[in-house]
């Protein structure tokens, strides 16, 4: 039997976790902390919240927002700049996949200094970094599992991706009542990023039973609790959906992602696109190709997908693939580029920027720029 690692933080879970932010907090040795979030969560109110709970136990706080949807290099610097001058500890993060990696580029720069250039791709972080605890206000970003950071270069139009162990934070506090604010359009995005981190986790070149088992779990629980939570902001689904997340996070940050993942980061450098966004255009797609690959595993999807198992794999695969295209048409998703970007021309580009990206290396079937190109020329 192969020896696997199996990377996440301590986890705690349940409606009213982030009453323990402050507690968990003074465990990792904070007297400052540096707090990270963004705007629509401080109109929310859960920004004030997380400060009184922390002003409750008694510790200072520094406060930074200056959070982009798609996190930018220089916003990093900045707020390392503050981090140092602040003298702060340990690093809370409040939000969605923004903020949360934008607090990671921030503790990457001030324990190992430099740029955070110096460290896009893997293994290049060789300084502890500061405590971490993240609160996940989405169910979707899987950054308060995972060992992955995404950054954007904005002098290259680039998303680069950090990936080391020292990036998984020490504590994740997840608190499915954040999700009772959140809008119909990020519930959604949430919850079809979590759903692509499932698939490609799964058919992942390097995923194992340890991820295999979580990846499945996620797809089931993303389509049973979509829509009720949708309808009703039902209380269990939104639960389960934060569940999902969960194990969807669990998964792609110990078996790594794929071409879907690699073309929306560079997409997303190139256009600044918003990530969820383009995961419902893309992700039948990118399954369609893989398909001849790992058709065995995109059955076991499929039989998920549409509650039962066709004559044949292949059929139960392509089935599965063609009632997902038609679930995001359902939840009213962008499902072509044209609909989300205004400019073609430049995928040749962006296609050539995926072959480099780290998540197209565990993509189970081998893809070139120009294969890269078909499968978004199929879906303009």
């Amino acid at each position: 039997m192969d020896i696997r690692k199996f990377s996440l933080p301590e986890i705690i879970f349940g409606h009213g976790s982030m009453e323990y932010t402050g507690s968990y907090a003074l465990q990792l040795g904070a007297k400052k902390v540096f707090v990270v979030s963004d705007p629509g969560l401080e109109k929310s109110g859960w920004v004030k919240k997380l400060l009184q709970i922390i002003e409750a136990s008694s510790l200072r706080w520094v406060y930074y927002s200056n959070v982009s949807s798609n996190p930018r290099d220089y916003e990093v610097h900045t707020g390392a700049e503050l981090y140092k001058a602040e003298g702060a500890d340990v690093v809370i993060a409040l939000g969605g996949g923004s903020p949360m990696d934008m607090a990671k580029g921030v503790a990457t720069v001030v324990s190992n200094g430099g740029t955070i250039q110096d460290y896009e791709g893997a293994n290049l972080i060789t300084s502890p970094l500061p405590p971490m605890i993240f609160l996940p206000s989405t169910a979707g970003s899987g950054s308060d599992i995972s060992q992955f950071a995404i950054i954007t270069d904005v002098g290259r139009k680039v998303k680069m991706s950090l990936i080391s162990r020292s990036l998984t934070p020490n504590v994740s506090i997840i608190d499915p009542e954040l999700l009772s604010t959140v809008d119909d359009d990020l519930l959604i995005s949430s919850a079809v990023d979590a759903l692509a981190h499932a698939v490609e986790s799964y058919v992942s070149l390097i995923a194992h039973t340890l991820t295999e088992t979580q990846a499945l779990k996620a797809i089931h629980l993303i389509l049973e609790n979509m829509q009720p939570a949708l309808k009703t902001r039902n209380p269990n689904a939104l639960e389960f959906l934060s569940i999902a997340a969960t194990a969807a996070g669990m998964s792609f940050s110990n078996a790594s992602l794929g071409a879907c993942h690699a073309i929306a980061h560079s997409l997303g450098g190139f256009f600044d696109t918003t990530h969820g966004m383009v995961h419902p255009v893309l992700l039948p797609a990118v399954m369609k190709y893989n398909l001849p690959a790992c058709e065995e595993k995109m059955a076991t999807i499929g039989e998920i997908v549409l509650g039962k198992r066709l004559s044949s794999a292949r059929q139960t695969a392509a089935g599965g693939i063609t009632r997902l295209h038609e679930i995001f048409l359902e939840l009213g998703t962008a499902t072509h580029f044209r609909e989300i970007v205004n400019d073609r021309s430049a995928f040749p580009q962006i296609c050539e920027m995926a072959t480099k990206d780290a998540c197209l290396l565990t993509n189970p079937r081998p893809a070139t720029a120009e294969e890269l190109l078909a499968i978004c020329e199929e879906v303009w």
